[in-house]
């Protein structure tokens, strides 16, 4: 990598023990590597205090809440620290105005505050700011002069909770950011008319976790093993995003097979029949850790996301997790993207008609060649390639500066 011994500051949307793993997170451990790297994770506000103040992941952070508080948490990669940043005022439910803006900028201060203090203690000087997705604070970092900003977009607007002031404030965050990098060509567009320092760094997966999979003493995961194979399976949230009307012809179609949705459930989102379906199974939640042996039980592994103009930015991780497993994988062609990255090795469908006779395909004819080629494509989309990509970006704006 050639960003190599730099004090890098992110401020990230996930939590840094958040159940499942991130974008935001992944770069952050892997920028750790070669650079002395401080996350700062989405802050706790007041109703989160009293939603959460009896939680595990609250008492963890009590202690690091005060705007004096210069500590920092350790984590496994010793050139990570976590940053607690204070609680902050609930702000999101207000309408887009000026007080709401005032408000807003009393929160960013208190960021601000806390991030003086860790940077006098510590002696962080020179640093690389990092905005992670978290475009609720578009001006956290006014006023610090990092050496160089860079807006991380990952996804479009879709939440009425993001939209509501998320739209305003991306843009404020993308204008004033001396780097732009997007997840997806469409997010590439509409940023770079913005921002001339926009470039295109595709999401990826950590491969070296899926691919666990592939290991014969692996057993399948209990969830699974209990359903009656072939089990047609899906890993992620059970949210706005899956594409109902397409997935009930295709579940009705085909009776004889289990189709398996592994994850959270948005129940606002789901209709009463994909409930009601015989041949539908929900697990719930899994640890991360336990991805592969759930991947591991999968005949064929689903992506049926709807085809819309939201979808169209979308470049999932567990596409590349499902190939680096091995697994057949089917997909709505929901985004152009993905056709380039996978080469051939994920069918891509527009009707109810070709995804179920594509399940069906790869059923009957799935074999170890087929597997080491979807391997070797997902080899091809590792997070470390990807953040290789994003460090040498960096690196050549820091360059023009006379910083690198």
């Amino acid at each position: 990598m050639k960003l190599k011994g730099h004090q890098i500051i992110i401020f990230g949307l996930p939590r840094f023990d958040a159940s499942i793993e991130s974008t935001n997170y992944t770069t952050a451990k892997l920028l750790a590597r070669h650079n002395q790297v401080y996350y700062v994770e989405n802050p706790f506000t007041v109703r989160d205090y009293f939603k959460m103040r009896k939680w595990p992941e609250f008492a963890v952070r009590k202690r690091h809440f005060q705007l004096s508080d210069s500590s920092l948490l350790d984590t496994d990669i010793p050139n990570l620290k976590i940053v607690i940043p204070p609680i902050l005022l609930s702000v999101n439910f207000l309408p887009e105005n000026k007080f709401f803006r005032n408000l807003l900028k009393i929160n960013e201060l208190l960021i601000r505050s806390k991030l003086k203090t860790v940077i006098k203690a510590h002696g962080i000087a020179d640093f690389i700011f990092i905005n992670s997705f978290n475009f609720h604070y578009p001006s956290v970092i006014s006023g610090l002069s990092p050496v160089l900003t860079v807006y991380h977009c990952l996804d479009p607007m879709v939440l009425p909770f993001n939209r509501r002031h998320g739209v305003v404030s991306e843009e404020i965050l993308v204008k004033e950011s001396d780097v732009v990098i997007c997840s997806s060509n469409q997010l590439y567009n509409e940023k770079k008319a913005q921002n001339p320092n926009t470039y295109f760094v595709a999401n990826a997966a950590d491969i070296a976790h899926s691919s666990k999979a592939l290991d014969p003493a692996l057993r399948v995961h209990p969830v699974i093993a209990s359903i009656k194979r072939p089990v047609i399976g899906y890993l992620g949230a059970i949210e706005r995003r899956l594409d109902y009307g397409l997935l009930r012809q295709v579940i009705s179609k085909n009776p004889d097979k289990s189709f398996v949705f592994v994850g959270p459930v948005s129940p606002e989102f789901v209709p009463e029949w994909f409930n009601m379906a015989a041949n539908v199974h929900f697990t719930g939640t899994i640890n991360y850790e336990d991805m592969p042996a759930v991947i591991k039980g999968f005949d064929v592994a689903l992506i049926p996301f709807k085809k819309d103009d939201f979808s169209s930015s979308i470049f999932p991780l567990k596409l590349f997790e499902y190939l680096g497993a091995g697994k057949p994988v089917v997909s709505i062609d929901f985004n152009p993207d993905l056709k380039e990255f996978t080469k051939g090795g994920v069918v891509f469908c527009d009707t109810p008609e070709h995804f179920s006779a594509a399940i069906n395909e790869a059923l009957l004819n799935d074999h170890d060649t087929l597997r080491r080629e979807r391997v070797a494509i997902a080899a091809e989309n590792t997070w470390e390639k990807r953040v290789e990509a994003i460090g040498e970006i960096i690196y050549n704006h820091l360059k023009i500066k006379g910083k690198a």
